[in-house]
């Protein structure tokens, strides 16, 4: 009976992707839904690929997981991928659904699967990844994630014990997961920019798991990033497996030590986040028996998505997109990090607000006051744009982490934000948008083009 209700759940499954892909609906997970509906235990029959290996993680996920596919597709392998990181249950069961044919065949030998840390336990029990990376635990929206040590412990429990886990030897938050498991180590070794003690308001890894005694670090990046030791016992970081080092931004390189070689590699991008993820990449690919000439090779036919890196430089004014996850502490001072770093005269919209709430729910604002917002105390920031209707809440915690009133403004329409924004010459415009489907950003962002597209031909007209 079960298969027979299988079988009618995939029927109907891939009716309804045809219906929508008829109406012009891609992208959802109601054949998913629809499939899990009729037959709750879809995901214990469909047929899986033989490889599977899956990302997971608070941060990085839908760019490493693309990246290790683009990387096995150069080497010819047909992956399976939900590369839009429809991540949840009903996503998983909706791109299994897609993949099958209408007799449960499966015609994908390898899947990358971008899977949610608290979706684990439900999917974990039927498709198990031979190699699970997670890429970090951090502070999330409280809303949906609570507290990375509460994740960490969903992870614990439902990591299959077959797994090979890749992890983040920087993040002690993550580091020690199942320690049964065979691991594999990634981690960036001292930078010039590392700090010697935590400066952020967000703090998780003070005291030893093992004795409670305090922590010191040898280099802290962000938080619970870097390199620690406890002073009352032998409780430190994990060793590198694969150590990232001479990172050079100009010649657009850097190097990977492992087993005592060194290998250059191409930098994908100069910021700290990506150079991780490209890491990480190295480190799967090695694990799965690549050599490092073809890692280079692979690495070198690759990109980052544009949508999540985007720079334009137009009469004289340079505008970059920026995704900054709203609710999202940990991310959005990341990015506030990474602006800071960027010579120049700068101006924020502050477009990550979760404006999906203003229609389904309230927007709980407790995590701006765990994101480092003192950082746009920066003389170089000169005016942060606020909007929606958390926008006078975003203002008061600006001027609460000393911003001065003068440079903040707030509009109540965001699509007149534009109007605040000084496009002359020098400026650096930032647009700081969210994952929440309801957000006008996209509209923002083709008035700012425009505006630019404009000066431009002015400057041509004159010239």
């Amino acid at each position: 009976m079960g298969k027979v209700r299988f079988l009618f759940a995939l029927f109907m499954a891939k009716v309804a992707t045809l219906a929508l892909r008829i109406t012009r609906h891609n992208g959802t997970n109601f054949p998913g839904i629809v499939a899990l509906r009729i037959c709750p235990q879809f995901l214990h029959y469909v047929s899986k690929p033989k490889f599977i290996i899956g990302v997971t993680g608070t941060n990085g996920k839908t760019t490493t997981s693309n990246l290790i596919c683009d990387a096995l597709r150069s080497f010819g392998r047909e992956v399976l991928n939900n590369s839009a990181g429809a991540n949840i249950q009903t996503g998983i069961a909706t791109l299994l659904a897609n993949s099958v044919t209408m007799t449960n065949r499966q015609p994908y030998d390898t899947a990358v699967l971008e899977v949610d840390e608290r979706a684990s336990r439900i999917i974990f029990p039927y498709v198990q990844p031979d190699i699970l990376v997670v890429t970090n635990l951090s502070r999330d929206s409280v809303m949906r994630n609570a507290h990375p040590a509460f994740i960490a412990g969903i992870l614990e429990r439902s990591i299959p014990a077959k797994t090979k886990l890749v992890l983040n030897a920087d993040d002690l938050l993550s580091a020690f997961l199942c320690k049964d498991n065979e691991h594999t180590y990634f981690g960036i070794g001292p930078l010039p920019s590392d700090k010697k003690a935590c400066t952020n308001l967000i703090d998780d890894m003070r005291f030893c798991p093992h004795c409670h005694g305090r922590l010191v670090y040898d280099y802290n990046r962000y938080s619970n990033i870097g390199r620690a030791r406890c002073v009352s016992c032998n409780f430190h970081s994990p060793d590198y497996d694969f150590e990232g080092t001479h990172i050079d931004a100009e010649k657009g390189t850097f190097e990977v030590l492992h087993d005592g070689r060194s290998t250059v590699y191409p930098l994908l991008d100069s910021s700290l986040v990506n150079i991780y993820n490209e890491l990480t990449l190295v480190a799967v690919l090695s694990t799965l028996g690549y050599s490092e000439e073809e890692i280079q090779k692979a690495v070198s036919s690759i990109r980052i998505t544009a949508s999540r890196l985007s720079a334009v430089t137009k009469a004289g004014v340079t505008f970059r997109a920026m995704l900054a996850k709203d609710r999202n502490a940990y991310a959005v001072s990341r990015v506030f990090e990474i602006i800071c770093s960027h010579p120049g005269e700068k101006q924020i919209l502050f477009y990550s607000n979760n404006f999906d709430d203003d229609v389904k729910w309230s927007e709980n604002v407790c995590w701006l006051y765990d994101c480092d917002f003192e950082l746009l105390t920066d003389p170089s920031i000169k005016k942060v744009i606020t909007t929606g209707n958390r926008g006078m809440d975003y203002k008061l915690r600006l001027q609460m982490a000393g911003v001065p009133k003068e440079r903040i403004a707030y509009v109540e329409d965001p699509l007149t934000g534009v109007d605040e924004v000084d496009f002359s010459a020098g400026q650096n415009i930032y647009l700081l948008y969210g994952t929440d489907p309801r957000t006008p950003a996209p509209k923002v962002r083709k008035q700012i083009l425009e505006r630019l597209e404009a000066l431009e031909r002015e400057e041509e007209n004159h010239a």
